[in-house]
């Protein structure tokens, strides 16, 4: 038997279910498996989970009770959305005045066309909420056909009393319930009550799903508790699925995106998850993903998810020809349904050159080729990059068929060009349209151009990302195991939280109580103390308060696995992180993770004489993963025990001071294994209270490290 720790992730997608066993120890790619979703099983998709991970476990050997981590990503969420398969909602509205009336009034949602969620709504006074008014509200609610019960009153952030009240009578007469106030602790009552109706409407059919796939993974004798992906890359427990499922929408986008960071420890970068019809761009930011408010149906919500933009534009998307010349998309070959040239035709075909409609409604000037047994064959985005040989002989979407190219150069004498020519405008085409999004997506983000790296995974990664980097001069590299890099996010994935809590001038009480609030969510999640990490951001202009949390079920000294740098290669790394050829560079500090190193850059006139200095600081795991680049940025050390004395300085040398007052520095601290960001603190007293309890149980004697970057 297989004694090494694993994870397992599992990601249920429409078609097909993937999983991975990675090991624990080394993060190395174990195993990999596919296996079609079980739709139809009276098990549902739970049966085509436990098929795959029973499979998995005899073929490598491994004793159910290696398994340290298991967690799986679903598009059950969105697809209950879009296909309109969501409970019926009685909202029970409560406050004072007109204005609660209305606020709590949801209309009717449209989730997709001619998909609608059916909202009914009961309104009771805050001054007359009692047990019998809530119950005549939830017995009409139910009489007009309501399936699920929402609470939503008035100021329920701050006193949730009547929200729970009526979710306990609703749960009694044997009806799932949910709060505005289980979903966000923030102000707006209309949006609150959005969010909270399109939670309820996910209950049932979730709790269908997380009840028979929590049993499946127990009879296997799987002892840790089943974790689920979110939608801002990190995973929650199963229990929490139950009470907010909406938290599970949009997840399958944010697996890509995650398993980029966790697998291939991106720092910062674009990721592009190139499939065969759509491809999904983000951005990656300090090892961290980018996360915006998500909307249904058009309509905003307080779901945060990660900011995923996404293109008809990847590896099957199919060539038109018009008056403009050539057009690229948005149909597919696999929505059409037809093969792609690449890998379908065989060697020695003749072939005829045609024009179709792949759908109604479609353009009739999708170009395909018909061979002489009268078979169609889509020409796509991977025919033309394999046509140019972009593609590499290892990749997925390598062509594997032999007439390929026999197909693309009739295509190209049928048009009176040179095949070359035909194949780059394709590719050109195709590129545009997602530099495009990429462009916008660096302006919206502040992204420094010259540290970008176009990272591609998915399928089709092979077929855009490396074409689209020399196209646009950035550097570009397809993740390994790309076309499996979501399954590996729902394997590494760490369990995240996030709390944003309107407060009005946050004072260091409001703070101390956020942060212990998400600690202890964390921990009810099934976190263990010593891996937690909090992040607090004080949002002045809106008055919002935001707590971000991570952390990992286990603690693990994987330091053998762990490939230690020498100090000269960390030099390296830092010095090209920062997109220079040469520089001059120290190591400054180092701790049981981390190495700080300060590079000098002089950039010179055209006469040789110096024009200026630049010192930056690279914050790097020994192992040569740049987690943070700043250029003016400083890196300052001392032991915890001179804590008061470190964190004095920083705060009179790197302040900025005007008549506005103390601009503090954007500052983060690393202690043993764990990363500490207080830029989303703006006063020194903040900093000061927050970065100490952080501190809490290590000795005097133990190094701490801030790297510390001047604002403005």
């Amino acid at each position: 038997m297989n004694q090494k720790q694993v994870r397992i992730g599992i990601d249920v997608g429409g078609t097909f279910t993937d999983a991975v066993v990675i090991d624990n120890e080394t993060m190395d790619v174990i195993a990999l498996k596919k296996t079609p979703t079980t739709h139809d099983s009276e098990e549902g998709v739970a049966k085509g989970i436990i098929n795959i991970v029973r499979e998995l476990l005899d073929e490598y050997h491994i004793d159910a009770e290696n398994v340290v981590f298991i967690s799986h990503g679903t598009t059950q969420a969105t697809n209950a959305l879009l296909e309109g398969d969501v409970a019926r909602i009685g909202i029970v509205g409560m406050g004072d005045g007109t204005s609660a009336r209305n606020e709590t009034n949801v209309e009717k949602l449209e989730l997709a066309p001619n998909k609608f969620l059916e909202v009914f709504h009961e309104f009771i006074p805050s001054s007359d909420v009692s047990d019998s008014t809530i119950g005549q509200a939830i017995d009409t609610l139910i009489a007009k056909g309501a399936e699920v019960i929402v609470a939503s009153e008035a100021f329920s952030i701050e006193h949730p009393e009547h929200e729970i009240r009526v979710i306990e009578l609703a749960q009694k007469r044997g009806f799932y319930a949910t709060g505005g106030f289980q979903i966000s602790q923030l102000y707006g009552l209309k949006l609150r009550t959005r969010t909270a109706v399109v939670n309820g409407s996910l209950i049932p059919k979730m709790m269908e799903t997380s009840d028979m796939t929590e049993k499946v993974i127990k009879d296997l004798g799987i002892k840790r508790d089943l974790m689920i992906m979110r939608a801002d890359g990190g995973v929650m427990s199963i229990d929490e699925v139950r009470k907010r499922p909406i938290l599970t929408m949009l997840s399958g986008l944010a697996a890509g995106v995650a398993g980029a960071i966790m697998h291939e420890k991106i720092s910062d970068g674009v990721f592009l998850e190139i499939g065969g019809t759509s491809t999904d761009i983000s951005v990656i930011k300090d090892g961290q993903v980018m996360i915006k408010n998500a909307s249904v149906g058009g309509h905003k919500t307080y779901l945060k998810s990660v900011d995923v933009q996404t293109t008809a534009i990847a590896g099957g998307t199919m060539i038109r020809h018009t008056n403009q010349g050539i057009v690229v998309g948005p149909r597919s070959a696999h929505l059409a349904h037809l093969p792609y040239e690449c890998f379908d035709i065989p060697e020695g075909e003749t072939f005829t050159i045609k024009m179709i409609q792949p759908r109604a409604k479609d353009p009739d000037d999708y170009v395909v080729c018909e061979d002489s047994s009268g078979k169609t064959y889509a020409f796509t985005v991977a025919g033309a990059a394999n046509y140019l040989q972009c593609v590499h002989a290892e990749d997925y979407s390598c062509a594997t068929s032999k007439g390929y190219t026999q197909a693309w150069e009739a295509f190209a004498k049928y048009l009176k060009m040179d095949p070359v020519t035909l194949a780059t405008q394709c590719m050109d085409r195709a590129s545009e349209q997602i530099w495009a999004i990429i462009e916008q997506l660096i302006a919206d983000y502040e992204l420094e151009r010259s540290f970008i790296t176009l990272y591609g995974g998915g399928g089709s990664a092979g077929v855009i990302t490396h074409y689209l980097g020399k196209k646009y001069d950035l550097k570009s590299k397809v993740v390994n195991n790309a076309p499996y890099i979501s399954t590996i996010g729902v394997a590494l994935a760490m369990i995240t939280e996030q709390i944003e809590r309107s407060v009005v001038n946050p004072n260091e009480d409001d703070i101390k109580r956020i942060r212990a609030d998400i600690i202890d969510k964390m921990l009810e999640m099934g976190a263990l103390r010593e891996t937690i990490e909090v992040s607090i951001e004080v949002d002045t202009l809106n008055n919002v308060l935001i707590a971000n949390a991570s952390g990992t079920n286990e603690i693990k000294n994987n330091d053998a696995a762990v490939v230690v740098q020498s100090h000269e290669e960390l030099k390296k790394i830092a010095i090209q992180s920062l997109g220079y050829e040469t520089a001059e560079a120290n190591i400054v500090v180092e701790n049981e993770r981390i190495v700080g190193v300060e590079v000098n850059h002089s950039e010179k006139r055209a006469l040789g004489i110096f024009k200026k200095k630049t010192t930056s600081a690279v914050i790097l795991t020994k192992d040569g993963v740049v987690k943070f680049r700043r250029p003016n940025g400083k890196i300052v050390y001392g032991t915890k025990g001179q804590f008061k004395d470190v964190m004095s300085f920083i705060m009179d040398e790197y302040s900025t001071f005007s008549d506005a007052g103390q601009t503090v520095p954007e500052l983060h601290m690393f202690a043993k294994f764990r990363t500490f960001n207080y830029s989303g603190l703006m006063n020194k007293e903040q900093i000061e209270d927050i970065s100490w309890m952080d501190l809490e149980g290590l000795e005097d004697d133990e190094r701490i490290v801030f790297l510390v970057t001047r604002r403005g």
